[in-house]
């Protein structure tokens, strides 16, 4: 088993820990968007547990260090990724930002604040992948800065097919410290899930639209 894989598991651990991430393949949430999910993620939670908080800034640093050594500026997005990307900028001893996401609607109408400087290489933080939507704005609030954004980088991600197609479409490189495949591997070793409810829950990924309506 890999390292990396290690500190997948073990981010999907403290998240059910903690109740960041809750499983109810049996009685799914409703979005907001109306669909159906038996995932519900709410990864502000890290943000009251130092040990947990902790081990994610420390899992995106060494990511950075890793694979992304000639970053020049950590970007949070607005809201949930700009406490991650203040840890992260602060122990890389980088310049930080955070993007909004839209211009304001007054002063000087920024939309990314900090400074990200023409030709400078970004790394954006982000807590969630969902439909990838969000996180591609601010991708390309970074381009029409001038600056060159090398990676999203995000504690987790749902894995699904619409987010994987946005991000390739708009040629935006992402990477998560832990998904939806592992924690469900950790939640069914732990017992939090039943084996009968995997396929239920693989079904949702890969078509949620469908998950939970009556036929």
């Amino acid at each position: 088993m890999s390292p990396l894989l290690n500190k997948s598991e073990q981010i999907a651990r403290y998240l059910l820990k903690i109740g960041a991430v809750a499983l109810r393949p049996q009685d799914p949430f409703t979005w907001t968007s109306g669909i159906k999910s038996p995932i519900y993620c709410d990864n502000r939670l890290t943000l009251s547990f130092p040990e947990v908080r902790g081990y994610i800034a420390d899992a995106f640093v060494e990511t950075i260090a890793s694979t992304y050594p000639d970053a020049e500026v950590i970007a949070g997005t607005a809201t949930a990724g700009i406490p991650h990307a203040a840890w992260v900028a602060d122990k890389l001893n980088l310049p930080m930002a955070y993007i909004r996401d839209k211009a304001k609607g007054h002063g000087k109408q920024n939309q990314i604040e900090g400074l990200i400087s023409p030709g400078q290489k970004v790394i954006i933080i982000e807590d969630l992948i969902s439909t990838g939507g969000s996180s591609i704005k601010a991708a390309q609030a970074v381009q029409e800065a001038g600056g060159v954004p090398l990676v999203v980088l995000a504690i987790f991600s749902y894995e699904l097919d619409r987010a994987t197609e946005a991000f390739a479409a708009a040629g935006v490189p992402l990477q998560t410290l832990s998904n939806y495949t592992t924690l469900i591997d950790v939640a069914l070793g732990q017992g939090t899930i039943a084996d009968t409810d995997v396929e239920l829950l693989q079904s949702w990924r890969k078509d949620p639209a469908s998950f939970g309506v009556q036929k």
